[in-house]
């Protein structure tokens, strides 16, 4: 994931300022962003606090990784269907019980 240059306590700082009345294009000059950054911001993290928001990142994080594990599963078993195949020997489903009987 590619690393903001600014901290959650600083989005979390705007946002307040934002709820406080302070204009948006105001804002956005003040800290150096882009109004649909300030936008997405809100839309993602309004209403958050820092400890909900360091929940939220944890919680995207390890979504990542469970992806990111699933995928690499699906390869490995997709290269190993293809190499069994590749070398004649037969694929088929489990039968049922521990021993096929």
């Amino acid at each position: 994931m590619k690393k903001s240059r600014i901290t959650d306590s600083q989005i979390l700082a705007v946002l307040k300022q934002a709820e406080a009345g302070t204009q948006v294009p105001q804002l956005c000059r003040e800290h150096g962003i882009n109004s649909a950054t300030f936008y997405k911001w809100r839309s993602k993290f309004g209403g958050m606090d820092a400890s909900l928001m360091s929940q939220f990142k944890e919680l995207q994080d390890e979504n990542w990784r469970l992806k990111k594990m699933y995928a690499d599963a699906q390869l490995s078993a997709e290269l190993l269907k293809e190499a069994m195949e590749k070398n004649g020997e037969a694929i088929s489903a489990p039968r049922d019980g521990p021993l096929g009987s």
